[in-house]
């Protein structure tokens, strides 16, 4: 598992384990909101990439201008 800094929202940290065809296969928050990082994680694994980025991205938390989901999105479209 590889993990990324984040910008702007609780959580410091997001570590993604993804296979080769491109399917998520664990994901960490280190930070965050507890029950939203671990509901979100549990809907993710399993999906595709792509279909995680087109569902999380934009997503904002407040004024904060991105959030937890965004951020992860955001870390999916570099990998």
């Amino acid at each position: 598992m590889k993990f990324y800094k984040t910008t702007g929202v609780c959580a410091r940290q997001i570590g993604i384990e993804i296979d080769d065809n491109n399917i998520i296969q664990k994901v960490e928050f280190c930070g965050g909101c507890d029950g939203n990082t671990q509901g979100l994680t549990n809907l993710i694994i399993g999906m595709d990439k792509n279909e995680v980025i087109k569902r999380l991205d934009g997503i904002q938390c407040g004024t904060r201008g991105t959030s937890c989901p965004d951020q992860l999105a955001n870390i999916l479209k570099g990998i």
